[in-house]
């Protein structure tokens, strides 16, 4: 490997002017879509683009929306420190996209629906809708204060771009696009922005593994360096990555993103047909599997380049999200403007996904709150109302961001967020769906129980992060270093010691088992919480006895949940049977010897 102790250079105009061609281009779809649509002035067609969306730009808009600026900087990352076990996000991507087609979009799309907690109404009541909205509107704005914050953060310490430029421009730029434009300016920029993020990590993979000397290279380094260990099926679920928590805890994780996010499913009801939503779902599982690649082989070259001089070891970055920003201002900085491509393509992703987060978040405010005390407003006051809402919710995501700082690792946090909420979520819509016998009382105390778990569990682990024998990071070397850690680097790191064993003396047996659990479960415990206290319940106090719309229960569901039922009367005649058989034979044989 080359020398690696010289500095990284700086933005340079080319870079900003690329950057910048990005928010004009972005904002301009927003002004092209405000002059085109003028005169279609209901909210229905600002907040759903008038159910007439077709699957392509859909597909790519759900892709950009959930691959955002903490997959971008935040993936890479993880596969540099853990290993290419990361890849096995692809196994739950296809379980996430197959489950949400066949199971849940059927119910949300031939309901008729603009909010996804308006379901919740019409299966349940008022009050569980409400209060469905309520954890939603406060998950979204947590998890897009990350997405914000923490690739402004990576990008400044390490190229210089100015910090809080980059927030204000990209929630400015976002509330602005989305005022205008409604969810159709929405979903063609982040078609643009999707883009922008596949040409930006095709750059960085030519250049990268040119630079590390090949693809042979890369594959050989990594190997040696135990990057390439991918299939561990260790069942412990305090690890951090195996194939396990990867595959079922990752489905839990992004099944409650995908399957009943207002974001997604505002996306695939806003398509003409149910076709259409189904056939944007399977196209844009194409398009995960596509940045997942990319960013685990950025992550691999990046490892081959650094192998013998680790840059956060060595003090050149403080932080592993920085890892990957630096890694693209050493191979490309000598080529004016890749630098600012490579910024593009992460705002491409925080763009996107704080775009349908304001959407996403005007809608489901405008219809389960506004609408709901004010039945006959206009179109045209709708409308306002509902542009008025992306500015409001635009200000609060921005400032948000600035609390982001104290999350911790941005994939890691970001997904926790999901979790804590994502998890008992799924498990109350699929209470409804899934579950035709679930009464009203089961729904709330499910929620209750379900959010009190992954709370519970997430915030004791916040509080006690999980030892290094449960998250295995990966060695990293400095043998090819030729420079000495700062003073500054080398306090730090005491520091940081001391602060560990401090944290090893007070900790509590909890802190190591139940705080330990790997972040991808904190979904499944919110899940099964949820689900197994709301069917509990229910068995307690008498199913549901009310008739519901075939359009509000999965039939596919309901075929599966007849199958189990069946299955589990045959085993329990087969099993009185051969009670009843084995007794009357002891029996006789007990009289016979009498």
């Amino acid at each position: 490997m080359e020398d690696k102790s010289h500095t990284v250079g700086t933005f340079q105009v080319g870079d900003y002017a690329v950057f910048a061609a990005l928010f004009v281009v972005s904002s301009g779809i927003g002004v092209f879509f405000a002059i085109k649509e003028r005169k279609k002035a209901s909210s229905k067609e600002f907040l759903v683009g008038g159910r007439q969306m077709s699957c392509g730009p859909v597909a790519l808009s759900l892709t950009a929306s959930f691959m955002s600026a903490v997959t971008v900087i935040g993936a890479p990352s993880d596969v540099y420190r853990y290993g290419a076990s990361y890849v096995i996000f692809g196994v739950a991507y296809t379980f996430v996209v197959f489950l949400t087609a066949e199971l849940f979009l059927p119910v949300f799309y031939r309901s008729g629906i603009t909010s996804t907690y308006e379901y919740l109404e019409l299966r349940f009541c008022k009050l569980v809708r409400v209060a469905a909205t309520l954890i939603y509107i406060i998950q979204t704005i947590l998890y897009t204060g990350v997405v914000v914050y923490a690739p402004a953060l990576a990008l400044n310490q390490v190229t210089g771009f100015d910090l809080w430029g980059s927030i204000f421009a990209t929630g400015i730029v976002c509330t602005f696009y989305c005022t205008l434009g409604g969810l159709k300016a929405v979903v063609w920029t982040d078609a643009f922005q999707m883009v922008v993020m596949v040409v930006g990590f095709l750059t960085v993979l030519i250049q990268g593994a040119s630079r590390a000397g090949g693809i042979e290279s890369v594959w050989s380094t990594a190997h040696t360096g135990g990057r390439m260990d991918v299939f561990d099926f260790d069942v412990n679920p305090l690890r951090r990555h195996t194939f396990w928590t990867l595959s079922v805890g990752g489905t839990f994780t992004w099944l409650g993103i995908y399957g009943v996010n207002q974001s997604t499913i505002q996306r695939c009801i806003s398509c003409k047909t149910e076709g259409h939503a189904r056939w944007a779902l399977y196209l844009n599982l194409l398009g995960l599997w596509i940045i997942l690649f990319c960013a685990v082989v950025s992550g691999l070259i990046m490892y081959t380049f650094y192998s013998r001089c680790d840059p956060w070891s060595a003090g050149s970055v403080s932080a592993p999200d920085q890892l990957m920003p630096y890694f693209v201002m050493e191979i490309l900085g000598a080529f004016p403007g890749l630098p600012g491509l490579f910024v593009a393509c992460a705002f491409s992703g925080t763009l996107s996904t704080v775009a349908a987060s304001i959407n996403a978040l005007a809608t489901v405010t405008y219809e389960d709150f506004v609408s709901q005390c004010y039945r006959d407003l206009s179109n045209r006051a709708a409308n306002w109302i509902s542009k008025a809402l992306c500015v409001v919710f635009g200000v609060a995501c921005t400032t948000m961001a600035v609390a982001a700082s104290y999350m911790g690792g941005i994939v890691q946090a970001a997904l926790s967020i999901h979790g804590m909420c994502g998890g008992p979520m799924l498990g109350l819509f699929s209470l409804g769906i899934l579950f035709p016998v679930t009464n009203l009382k089961g729904a709330v105390g499910g929620l209750i129980v379900g959010i009190t778990l992954s709370f519970w569990v997430g915030v004791g682990a916040f509080i006690y992060p999980a030892p290094s024998n449960n998250t295995r990071p990966l060695e990293l070397s400095t043998a090819g270093c030729n420079f000495n850690l700062t003073a500054d680097g080398s306090n730090q790191t005491s520091v940081i010691i001391i602060l560990r064993c401090l944290c090893l003396v007070f900790r509590y047996w909890l802190a190591d088992s139940w705080y330990s659990m790997s972040y991808l479960y904190y979904s499944a415990v919110g899940f099964i919480g949820t689900v197994a206290a709301g069917l509990l319940i229910t068995l307690l106090t008498g199913e549901n006895c009310l008739t519901l719309k075939r359009t509000l229960v999965s039939l596919k569901g309901q075929c599966i949940q007849q199958k189990l039922m069946r299955t589990v009367i045959s085993n329990k005649v087969r099993v009185h049977t051969y009670i009843y058989s084995y007794t009357n034979n002891v029996s006789q044989g007990f009289f016979h010897q009498k």
